[in-house]
């Protein structure tokens, strides 16, 4: 399909290019850097062809790169959003998708945070709160000096800085490609708009879904990260994925381009193939059933297991929790926010805790949470299941809980960071089956 440029102009009348391809749902997409979309490489070139297959995709040039205006000086925060506004505008599309990736994520998400009604879906790729969470303030001013006095070195540097090792002759490409889509002096404007850019306080204001993908290799783009970002955002969901940040087009890039398009719920984005998303996984399970079965009798027994089922359904519900399936005396849900699972397994908690002060026969539920990629299908009987390590790994940890107790693996404890839970590390714990310990915590739910 050969890509037509378009221009439209933003507000305070600087060009700006764009492309309209593909048809289905709208994504408007950032550049990764400071490269040009419009004048990208063959593997890019099949990234965005994959997406364009089943969505209208939508790629620019921000100002002072590529085939958008150069040498504008006026660059700030907000003008980079003036360009997302622009390219929107003359679509003629009330409502789109936004994916905002890397550096050029805080203009998305300025956007996204000053037009709820206009984003759909906002998805980041390896977001940032502000550039320094990247490179030092020396770091940065070093760097943009050397755009301005030697621009060949300087983009040989942010090409290596963006790439992995392994993609050594790759990374001298996209040195090229830097070279091609602007001059020194207008990168080091972008990057000067990007320092005074922080965002931090806008991700807790957004209200449209939200998709953080991060990868997992990268020494700059880092999980936790990405994690943090995924915390502080209401009911984000996180999908950390395999390779570094130019993974979706140097490597396997169907990780990424699947995420996308389930996210955006895409027609021609399910396959065959089980699927995965990332989800925090919760058991519940009541301590010495088998014992309170014998000393009650079947009728007794079944009683209480079904007081037990009445607080975990309606805690599930009243949490955005998805049963997966009971386990006799137990359940298994999953949640795509772990803020959502651990503000649930307290709710559970006090609930039983509230009964067995005036019951004859208390109730006491061990609740362990892990979170991961667990794979998605079928049961033989056609019903929705979760398989893997990150399903047996939460098995396992709410197996090592006391009665009343939630015991949450490290990577829960990390999403849910700054949301005002309490934590007890209960240090590196061996669970059965697995050969490497996890590092378990104990969640405070009295406190």
């Amino acid at each position: 399909m050969e890509r037509v440029v378009r221009f439209c102009t933003a507000k305070d009348g600087v060009r700006i290019a764009y492309s309209v391809e593909g048809q289905g749902p709208p994504l408007v997409m950032t550049p990764l850097v400071f490269e040009s979309y419009l004048m990208e490489g063959p593997e890019y070139r099949e990234f965005s062809s994959r997406l364009a297959a089943s969505c209208q995709l939508i790629q620019y040039d921000p100002r002072n790169v590529g085939s958008s205006q150069r040498g504008v000086e006026a660059v700030d925060g907000n003008s980079l959003s003036l360009d997302i506004e622009a390219v929107v505008a003359a679509t003629g599309l009330e409502r789109v998708s936004l994916f905002g990736r890397a550096m050029m994520s805080l203009a998305a998400v300025r956007f996204a945070g000053k037009n709820p009604e206009v984003v759909d879906r906002l998805l980041l790729h390896a977001p940032l709160n502000r550039m320094e969470d990247r490179m030092s303030i020396d770091e940065a001013k070093g760097l943009i000096q050397m755009c301005r006095g030697n621009w060949d070195m300087a983009a040989r540097i942010i090409a290596d800085m963006s790439s992995r090792p392994e993609f050594g002759d790759r990374a001298m490409a996209n040195a090229d490609w830097y070279r091609r889509s602007a001059t020194g002096d207008d990168i080091a404007r972008i990057m000067e708009a990007n320092m005074q850019t922080d965002v931090s306080q806008v991700y807790g204001q957004l209200t449209c879904p939200v998709l953080v993908i991060q990868p997992m290799s990268d020494a700059r783009w880092t999980l936790e990260g990405g994690q943090q970002i995924a915390s502080a955002i209401e009911d984000a969901s996180f999908a950390p994925l395999p390779g570094g940040l130019h993974q979706f087009a140097l490597g396997d890039r169907e990780p990424i381009v699947g995420a996308i398009l389930d996210f955006l719920g895409a027609q021609g984005a399910a396959s065959s193939a089980p699927q995965q998303a990332f989800r925090t996984i919760l058991f519940t399970d009541i301590e010495g059933s088998t014992a309170l079965t014998d000393r009650l009798g079947d009728v007794r027994a079944r009683d209480l297991l079904r007081e037990h089922e009445r607080v975990v359904r309606e805690a599930l519900k009243a949490h955005g929790g998805s049963e997966v399936k009971t386990l006799g005396d137990g359940f298994m849900a999953s949640f795509s926010s772990a803020t959502k699972a651990l503000e649930c397994a307290i709710a559970m908690q006090r609930a039983f805790a509230e009964r067995n002060e005036s019951a004859g026969e208390p109730i006491k539920v061990r609740i362990g949470l892990n979170a991961g990629e667990p794979i998605a299908e079928d049961d033989p009987g056609g019903r929705g299941d979760l398989f893997g390590a990150s399903v047996n790994r939460a098995a396992r940890i709410a197996a090592m809980a006391q009665g009343g107790e939630i015991l949450v693996a490290n990577v829960v404890r990390e999403l849910a960071e700054g949301k005002g839970f309490l934590f007890g590390d209960r240090g590196e714990t061996a669970l059965r089956g697995f050969d490497d310990p996890v590092r378990l915590f104990e969640v405070r739910w009295r406190d």
